[in-house]
């Protein structure tokens, strides 16, 4: 009885980079309605050490179509966000999630005629 577990705390945590709710939130609103257009079909999240990734398939066996990431390391740089395609290319990079996901949110448009 002489062991003593510490309890997980946010400092044991501090080495993980991850989504926030309302970050994961704007996320998961726009891969909803690109399931609903029929554009996407799967999702991955990956939480590392230096980066989070939401990562987007057409279908789950292939390489995702887009890769939203978030590097914290690079907030005061280029920007913590990037939108990277399919190619491995970097789309978008910026400071706020938003403006990464306005070219994806772009997809859904349709011209609608009156």
């Amino acid at each position: 009885m002489t062991n003593v577990t510490p309890f997980p705390s946010k400092a044991s945590a501090a080495g993980q980079t991850g989504f926030d709710r309302l970050e994961l939130q704007r996320i998961m609103d726009l891969y909803g309605r690109m399931v609903s257009a029929g554009h996407w079909r799967d999702y991955a999240i990956d939480l590392g050490r230096d980066a989070a990734v939401f990562s987007a398939f057409r279908r789950a066996a292939e390489r995702p179509e887009y890769r939203i990431e978030k590097r914290p390391s690079l907030r005061h740089r280029q920007g913590m966000w990037a939108l990277i395609g399919e190619a491995g290319g970097i789309l978008k990079r910026g400071t706020e999630l938003q403006g990464i996901l306005a070219p994806v949110e772009r997809r859904l448009l349709k011209i609608v005629n009156d």
